[in-house]
């Protein structure tokens, strides 16, 4: 792998167990996708496959059938610093023919844990007296096994139901029951792997884009400069203005509310953000309650703020960690109107023997800093 970094495999039915030596020898080239928001992320292995290899057995196990759920934990170590990127299960698995009589390569393909939450639909599951909050931690429970450990926010807009006037069903699956209730009061829902091996966090709650930043991604500072490239782009047509509607409970005409896009849970990262070029009308806010209303169009304005984006590559032997997705990063050397903080939106990991990179994607509401410096 790459220079000082150390892959760890671990696979297995439920609870993954380390990889066998064999495994580990035929694989060539890890590749795992984070996103931000409530976008699922994914992951691919690639092995060398000969005729006979034992992951011919590994292919008609997990791809057959034979085992329904198959677990896949991707660490990786840079001296005492360990770093899981990936906790998920394998759902596709394609076998491609080597050329001139060379070795196939078997690919694995698979999602995060969410897909667990996926594979049944639970239509008619009734949650009498039961919050939103309440209802997500009931579903979430049954993941306990899976070392799912659930972190749920309680929206402010609580709408707890009177089982004399209605009670609550659940419509789809798990995951689209959970992300429905997410988008209703303006959260997001995913689930992010913890330190510990077999162990993944559930977070159901306002996406927050604050805390402490990620050491600095350098461009253009010669011996500092600690990416491969880092460019960046400025559209204020991305930036929109939701507007809500509110209903008069007396006259019943809905009143237009303008929603901005600065929260406590979404501060400015840009000190100069242009005006927003269009207004979006959120018709179905209407029949909400009014907190409900607002909670949404906040939800909405914070994902259609970003009109300054960049894109990059490092090399994590060279960065000296894994960058993550879902938290602030500082960038400098790009000039005043783009140096400062960024929200990282995506990171992808590839890795080879002898090489990690990563590819990753920022975002902020405007141009020029907020503050005058950043974690080196």
């Amino acid at each position: 792998m790459g220079k000082g970094v150390e892959l760890n495999l671990f696979i297995g039915p439920a609870v993954p167990i380390p990889a066998p030596r064999v495994v580990i020898d035929a694989l060539q080239k890890v590749q795992v996708q984070i996103n931000g928001g409530d976008t699922a992320s994914g992951f691919e292995l690639s092995f060398s496959l000969s005729k006979h290899s034992p992951l011919q057995t590994l292919f008609l196990l997990t791809g057959g059938g034979s085992i329904p759920i198959m677990r896949v934990v991707i660490m990786v170590s840079m001296g005492a610093r360990a770093e899981v990127i990936m906790d998920g299960v394998m759902t596709h698995h394609e076998i491609r023919p080597g050329s001139d009589g060379g070795k196939s390569t078997l690919v694995v393909k698979g999602k995060d844990l969410t897909a667990l939450m996926d594979f049944i639909e639970l239509n008619g599951i009734p949650y009498p007296a039961m919050s939103p909050a309440i209802r997500v931690l009931t579903i979430l429970a049954k993941y306990a096994a899976f070392g799912v450990v659930p972190m749920v926010i309680p929206s402010v807009v609580e709408d707890l139901p009177i089982p004399l006037e209605r009670i609550p069903t659940q419509q789809g699956s798990d995951l689209a029951y959970v992300s429905q209730l997410a988008h209703e009061v303006g959260y997001v829902f995913y689930m992010d792997p913890l330190p510990v091996p077999g162990t993944c966090r559930a977070y159901w709650g306002p996406e927050i884009k604050v805390g402490p930043p990620q050491p600095a991604l350098n461009t253009d500072m010669d011996v500092f400069t600690n990416v491969e490239s880092l460019s960046f782009n400025f559209d204020k047509e991305m930036k929109e203005m939701p507007v809500v509607f509110i209903q008069n409970q007396a006259t019943k005409i809905p009143i237009p509310i303008p929603i901005p896009d600065i929260t406590p849970l979404n501060p400015p990262l840009g000190a100069v953000p242009p005006l927003p070029p269009k207004l979006k009308i959120l018709n179905d806010t209407a029949k909400l309650s009014p907190l409900a209303a607002v909670m949404q169009g906040m939800a909405y304005a914070s994902q259609h703020s970003d009109a300054v984006t960049g894109e990059g590559s490092l090399k994590v032997s060279r960065y000296g960690r894994v960058l993550k997705a879902r938290q602030l990063v500082g960038v400098r050397g790009a000039g005043e109107a783009f140096n400062g903080l960024y929200y990282v939106k995506s990171v992808s990991h590839t890795i080879e023997r002898g090489e990690y990179t990563q590819n990753f994607s920022l975002a902020r509401n405007g141009l020029l800093s907020t503050t005058s410096r950043v974690p080196a």
